[in-house]
């Protein structure tokens, strides 16, 4: 993040309707964000020996599927 910065906007006004037939202001305070990002450059490099060397995990199947296979194994 290289620079942010926040500004007022001009304030809405609204009513809010209450009970007994009165009605408040109801005003938001709006405002307007400015972020400047910027990319760095190459500051983690990763090799294809260090992504083969991470564990794979078992992708998890539902006891539901599983159970339809076994039942339509059996037939």
């Amino acid at each position: 993040i290289d620079h942010i910065q926040v500004n007022r906007a001009p304030k809405i006004r609204r009513r809010t309707y209450r009970a007994h037939g009165r009605i408040n202001p109801y005003q938001s305070s709006p405002c307007h964000i400015e972020l400047i990002l910027s990319e760095k450059e190459n500051l983690l490099t990763y090799t294809s020996d260090i992504i083969d060397d991470q564990p794979t995990k078992k992708k998890k199947e539902s006891k539901k599927k599983l159970k339809r296979q076994k039942m339509m194994a059996k037939e």
